[in-house]
Order: C-alpha cells, then sequence, then structure tokens
C-alpha cells in the first residue's frame, strides 16, 4: 500500500441492488493498515424487519478521496442490523468480488442505541428559613426548575403550586421524564428560582441556585445513612446576587432541602436485546386432515418445487427475522393433529424432526427440511388442539423465570388452517403464559372462517381463562394469512411481529428486570417506549 493511501468506509441499506440508498461514508485515515474511523453512521431500527447492510472499504488517492471509481476497493462485508444489534460488536473477513477473502482483513461494526433514556424522576423539594417579603404576612413561595439549554436560555421545566403565608414551604412531589429535565444529559445544568406569589403577577424574586441532576442524585445518596436520611446534606443556598453583590455579611435567603429523589429507569426492547437477552424461536405446525392430502396440489401442504406453500413463507418470513436474535440458530419445531410413527396414534405436540428428545432443528433451512420430511410420515388426523404445545413452551418459559434474568424469551408461532378445537384449554394455557417470558403468534392459512380466533387477540379486550382470570399481558397475535398472501414476506414479518418488542418490555417491566449487565435496584424499571 502507498505511504499517502488512506481507507474510506460506506455502507447502503439492501432493498434491491446495493447501492440503491448509500448512508454514508466516513473520513479517510491516512497511512494506516488498522484504521479506526470515528464516523458514526445513525440508522433507524425495526425488530420487524430484516434490515441487510453492506459495508466496503476502500484505498483512496489524491487530496480529495471521494470518488469510488478511482479507488482501489479492499473488501466489502453484508450483514443484518439485527446481528450487529443481538451481538452489539460484529467481526467479519473482508470479501472480495465473487467471495474470496481479502487476505486476512477484517472489519468490525459496532451497534450503540442513541435513543436516549426515557427515564422520569420523582422529586419533592422544601424549604427554610425563606426571606420574608411580606409586610403584614409571611411569604408566599413557589419553586420554578429550568433546564440551561445550548445557547444558555432557560427552559421552563416545573413550576411548583404556592405554599401561602410559610417562610418553610413543603412543596408537593412531581414527577418529569429525564428527558425534559436535563434532555437525558446528567451534567445539563439546572437552574431553581424561588419566588413570593403576588396575585397581581409581579412576583418578588427571593433567590437562586444552580445544580445538575447528576449532583442532585450525588448529595441525595450521601444524605442517606444507613436508610436514615440526613436532609442537611441535600441542600443549597437561596441566593439572591443583588443582596450578595451589596451586603458582605449576606449568607443567603434561605435554603432549598431536596427532601426526595426517585428515579424510574424505562428500558427498550433495543436494550434487552444488546444487554444480551436472546429470543427462542418455537414454531408448531398444523398437520390436522382439514389441510388435505399433501399429495393434492389443493391440499394446504403440498410442496410445489417452484413455489413454497403458505405453512412455508409464513414460517420462512417470520423465523428471518428471529434467527439475528438466536445465538445458536437452533429451532424447535413441533407439529399437532396428526398420527405420528411407530403406533400411529394421536399427538398434539410432537418433534417433526421424530427426535423427542431434541425438538431443535439447525436454522430455519432445518426447519423447513424437517416439515418437508415429516409430510409423508405422518397421517393428517385431528383435532385441532394447541393448548398442548402452549403448555410445553410455557413449562420451558417458566424455568427461565425462575432465573430472575432478562435472558431468554420465547417466541411460539402457531401455523393453523382452522378455528382450534380446545378453544376453554387454549384461553386457560395462555392466561397462564401471560405471566411468563413469552409471546404467541397465530397465524391462519388457508380460506377457513377464523372469526372466532379473533378473541385469542387481546386487542378487543382482556382475554379471560373459562373461570374468569384476566391475562396480565396481551400476548397473542392473530393474523389471517389470506390478508397478506400478495404482500411480499417482508410485509408478513413485519404484521406479524410488530408487537413482540411492547410485550417483551412489558413483561420485564412489570418483573422489574434490567437489561442484564446493569445494576438496577428492583422496582426501578418501568414499561418503556419501543424503538
Amino acid at each position: 500500500m502507498e505511504e499517502a493511501s488512506g481507507h474510506r468506509w460506506s455502507t447502503g441499506w439492501r432493498g434491491g441492488p446495493w447501492g440503491q440508498e448509500e448512508v454514508g461514508r466516513t473520513e479517510v485515515v491516512r497511512s494506516s493498515l488498522h484504521p479506526v474511523f470515528s464516523k458514526v453512521f445513525t440508522v433507524d431500527y425495526y425488530f420487524e424487519e430484516v434490515q441487510r447492510l453492506r459495508f466496503e472499504v476502500y484505498d483512496t488517492h489524491g487530496p480529495s478521496g471521494f470518488s469510488c471509481q478511482e479507488d482501489d476497493f479492499l473488501g466489502g462485508m453484508e450483514c443484518t442490523l439485527g446481528q450487529i444489534v443481538a451481538q452489539k460488536k460484529v467481526t467479519r473477513p473482508l470479501l472480495l468480488k465473487f467471495g474470496r477473502n481479502a487476505g486476512k482483513s477484517t472489519i468490525t461494526v459496532i451497534a450503540e442505541d442513541i435513543s436516549g433514556n426515557n427515564g422520569y424522576v420523582e422529586l419533592s423539594f422544601r424549604a427554610r428559613k425563606l426571606d420574608d417579603k411580606d409586610l403584614f404576612s409571611k411569604s408566599d413561595p413557589f419553586l420554578e426548575l429550568f433546564r440551561v439549554n445550548d445557547d444558555q436560555g432557560l427552559q421552563l421545566v416545573y413550576r411548583t403550586e404556592v405554599v401561602k403565608n410559610n417562610l418553610n414551604p413543603v412543596w408537593e412531589p412531581f414527577k418529569v421524564s429525564l428527558s425534559s429535565l436535563c434532555s437525558c444529559e446528567e451534567t445539563r445544568p439546572l437552574k431553581c428560582l424561588v419566588w413570593d406569589y403576588d396575585s397581581r403577577g409581579k412576583h418578588d424574586f427571593i433567590g437562586e441556585f444552580t445544580t445538575t441532576f447528576e449532583e442532585m442524585q450525588k448529595v441525595f445518596r450521601e444524605g442517606q445513612v444507613r436508610g436514615v436520611f440526613r436532609e442537611g446534606q441535600a441542600q443549597w443556598d437561596c441566593v439572591n446576587p443583588k443582596y450578595k453583590q451589596k451586603r458582605r455579611s449576606y449568607k443567603n435567603s434561605g435554603a432549598v432541602v431536596l427532601a426526595d429523589l426517585k428515579f424510574h429507569r424505562v428500558y427498550s426492547f433495543l436494550d434487552y436485546i444488546m444487554g444480551g437477552c436472546q429470543i427462542h424461536f418455537t414454531v408448531a405446525i398444523d398437520f390436522t386432515a382439514s389441510n388435505g392430502d399433501p399429495r393434492n396440489s389443493c391440499s394446504l401442504h403440498y410442496i410445489n418445487p417452484y413455489q413454497p406453500n403458505e405453512y412455508l413463507k409464513a414460517l420462512v418470513s417470520v423465523g428471518e427475522i428471529c434467527q439475528d436474535y438466536d445465538s445458536d440458530k437452533r429451532f424447535s419445531a413441533l407439529g399437532f393433529g396428526a398420527r405420528i410413527p411407530p403406533k400411529y396414534e394421536v399427538s398434539h405436540d410432537f418433534a417433526i424432526n421424530f427426535n423427542p428428545e431434541d425438538d431443535e432443528c439447525e436454522g430455519i433451512q432445518g426447519v423447513v427440511e424437517a416439515y418437508q420430511n415429516c409430510l409423508p410420515r405422518v397421517q393428517l388426523y385431528g383435532p385441532t388442539n394447541v393448548a398442548p404445545i402452549i403448555s410445553k413452551v410455557a413449562r420451558v418459559a417458566a424455568a427461565e423465570e425462575r432465573t430472575g434474568e432478562a435472558s431468554q424469551y420465547y417466541i411460539l408461532l402457531i401455523l393453523t388452517d382452522g378455528v382450534v378445537t380446545d378453544m376453554a384449554d387454549t384461553r386457560e394455557a395462555i392466561v397462564r403464559a401471560s405471566r411468563l417470558p413469552m409471546s404467541i403468534i397465530i397465524v391462519g392459512v388457508g380460506n377457513a372462517d377464523f372469526t372466532d380466533m379473533q378473541v385469542l387477540d387481546g386487542d378487543d379486550g382482556v382475554l379471560r381463562s373459562p373461570r374468569g382470570e384476566p391475562a396480565l399481558r396481551d400476548i397473542v397475535q392473530f393474523v389471517p394469512f389470506r390478508e397478506l398472501k400478495n404482500a411480499s414476506p417482508a410485509a408478513l414479518a413485519k404484521c406479524v411481529l410488530a408487537e413482540v418488542p411492547k410485550q417483551v418490555v412489558e413483561y420485564y417491566s412489570h418483573r422489574g428486570l434490567a437489561p442484564r449487565g446493569l445494576d438496577v435496584p428492583a422496582g426501578e424499571v418501568s414499561p418503556g417506549c419501543t424503538p
């Protein structure tokens, strides 16, 4: 490589041929075989979409070095945004044209969530020995809390109520989002002003002080010794600058005390995924006789060598999303409603690879192959009972729940051609599963009337068990495949998986579990916003 050479790195979305949309280019790093680029690319992340990326590295020539046609291509790498997010750091070999390795060259891409912490803060202030501004009574104080913006302008965050005729007021606690308080920057200056209320609007200024949210937390923690609050630690002098300038003996116009501070952290789906939470994917396939003889081209299970059937379309479109969030890329594949060898007894939760000790398949392609190999070996029968499979996955999820960590979440995809027969048992199983790290997606294939299945989707009201017990969370998403029959696989996956991020956050928030690797006291996790 020439002495004056450098590298440039560019990336683009894949919605067709590469180069359709270039996200950006890094700066040029001169004379380096191990460049570290400072340029940050900001992209929107969607769990329910396969967002394909390509990164290319060039050796650039000349002072400007921004024409790919004139530069030497050193290699490229393709992956999905989901893979980077799930691993936080991805290192791959650079490949030349036709898939040849570019020597030992590698590229490392690191993901970081920049959406900000959407937590909120509960604050409670009191004051003591404030200056008396009224002639015939005591001051009527109120407090204003401002955020100092980048341009040094003041943005009002909160104004307390007025406490009448009191030099030692105790103001009501209030809540404010961390974004409103300090733009999620804990070192951003905050300014507090205390006034004596005047009904004509000409309020008398008592004093002010400046602090930060970081300082608030620090002094409040220091004020708590063995669970006993020492309020002298968390207070600020309330100073009137004019008085301070004129009177040499002036100390303050009272003091403002931080009586209480509670910081409720709010985590997003992205926080949990980047904290190492794995998405475990299980598919359950309907093998009841109503699907039709698989050897007949009219059957929903017919294997057309030129076009996948509805079961395969739904399986692949959803599975391709989920596989990026499962490190071992092994997926449980189950069947129900068929007579299975060797005794050909009806089963409603059998492994389609016929290995009861290990029902997992290698990747989505392994699930597809197991499904195709299973069809000629089983007798389609019935009825359509799905409660056994929901309960089976729920038992695994229950074991995960006992770990007390946000480490594994389970998605069960049920593909069926008709309304379930065991509706009462299914409702009972779903209500129990709503307390576990688990979501259920039901895709109705074929042209059956799925009206009765809508009751399982809690969008129109809380699902209840036959005994009247309500579901803790809405964990079921039902989608009739025919409504998306002509849509792209990406559109199907987007519709089917759209609610999963919210369901994941709701579960861990209800349990008070923070993303792994973060030390947060129990009870400080609040439901978050999905990105």
